[in-house]
């Protein structure tokens, strides 16, 4: 949905003036306004900003016009969930944040521009925090299912998650910690992926974020989900059950039964493992506690098992392919916006934090010619 641009100022001017700690009294009166019900019609799109008093506005609450016009922004929409592996400063989240929520931006305007608008993510699981881990599996199972997903769910899930809930993937590099993000913001929803990781931690983070994006609504996420949680607390479980339904979206029983009862049973148990894993495009730990959970590896068993000769799923080296940058839809829209002259080649690369160069060659690298000097 287009947003006019008397709601984003309205927005924007709310957003700024709650973070400067002023009511709509205080900036009613410093604008002139006399009322505070002006102001609350003016931030809620109801009455335009005159050029003085927009003036005035960016004076008082230190922004720029671009603050308030740019449709390349995301201020006051959206919300954010990142997956850290490690304790991750508030600036660091704020500025990866800041930038992730500029290609959201761009993306969703362009589609709007170019008569590609997504429809909302209709999708919904009926998840709560008290459901079970045996729920999770059975929706994960559900959804490999229902997608068709086939015999390497891993390898079909980035393109069904555009085709079937209209998500936008994006594998961009995020800054050390981060190993990915689930985000709404109105109009799109969107998965972010670290795409320096492994292929194979790369289809379980997808998968990961999936869910969030599937029962955002029942199980609000944490800005921060740490990757290695305590046993405890609401936020252990909301992500053990992610943990589950990812599980079970990747390794589905019926195709998990199968690469598993192929193995020989004087094969090394790691070397089934990790065979499995492979077969699956997942990583051994993964599968580990798979085939632990639906029962097929005993307790016995688990407790043999050196997870360091599962680490890399037994290949020397390890599995360490990089994602291209972003996504073909992605690209896609911004090569006909650069195309159409809706953007300057040097606008685009600023919005993705890109050298020209750089913006050149992940054109090229999706199938589009480029007519400017690299």
């Amino acid at each position: 949905m287009s947003m006019s641009q008397e709601r984003r100022i309205g927005l924007r001017l709310r957003v700024a003036r709650e973070r400067a700690g002023l009511t709509q009294q205080t900036l009613a009166d410093a604008l002139g306004l006399g009322h505070r019900q002006t102001l609350a019609r003016i931030e809620s799109g109801e009455r335009r900003l005159s050029a003085g008093e927009l003036m005035t506005a960016m004076s008082l609450l230190g922004v720029d016009l671009d603050y308030f016009t740019d449709p390349f922004q995301l201020v006051g929409e959206g919300e954010f969930s990142f997956r850290t592996t490690t304790d991750v400063a508030t600036t660091v989240l704020d500025d990866f944040e800041y930038r992730a929520g500029r290609w959201l931006a761009l993306y969703r305007a362009l589609s709007i521009e170019q008569g590609r608008e997504q429809p909302w993510l209709q999708g919904r699981l009926p998840l709560t925090p008290d459901s079970s881990f045996e729920d999770a599996q059975k929706a994960g199972e559900w959804v490999a299912d229902r997608w068709k997903l086939g015999a390497r769910p891993a390898e079909a899930l980035r393109s069904a998650m555009e085709d079937h809930a209209s998500i936008l993937v994006l594998d961009v590099d995020t800054p050390p910690g981060i190993s990915g993000a689930a985000s709404r913001v109105p109009g799109l929803n969107c998965a972010l992926v670290n795409r320096r990781d492994s292929e194979r931690r790369r289809h379980f983070d997808l998968a990961h974020e999936l869910f969030h994006l599937l029962t955002w609504d029942a199980m609000p996420p944490e800005r921060t989900e740490a990757v290695d949680v305590p046993g405890r607390g609401k936020g252990w479980r909301v992500e053990r059950l992610a943990e589950n339904f990812a599980a079970a979206l990747l390794m589905p029983r019926t195709l998990l039964r199968g690469h598993w009862e192929r193995q020989s049973a004087e094969e090394d148990l790691h070397e089934g493992i990790n065979e499995v894993a492979n077969a699956l495009r997942v990583s051994g730990t993964a599968c580990k506690w798979r085939l632990y959970n639906v029962g097929w590896l005993s307790k016995a068993e688990l407790g043999r098992i050196e997870d360091w000769r599962l680490a890399t799923n037994g290949e020397i080296p390890p599995d360490a392919q990089e994602a291209r940058p972003f996504s073909k839809p992605f690209v896609d829209r911004v090569a006909t916006a650069i195309d159409t002259g809706r953007l300057s080649v040097k606008r685009a690369a600023s919005l993705l934090d890109l050298a020209v160069q750089d913006l050149a060659s992940i054109l090229q690298d999706y199938g589009h010619e480029t007519y400017f000097e690299a």
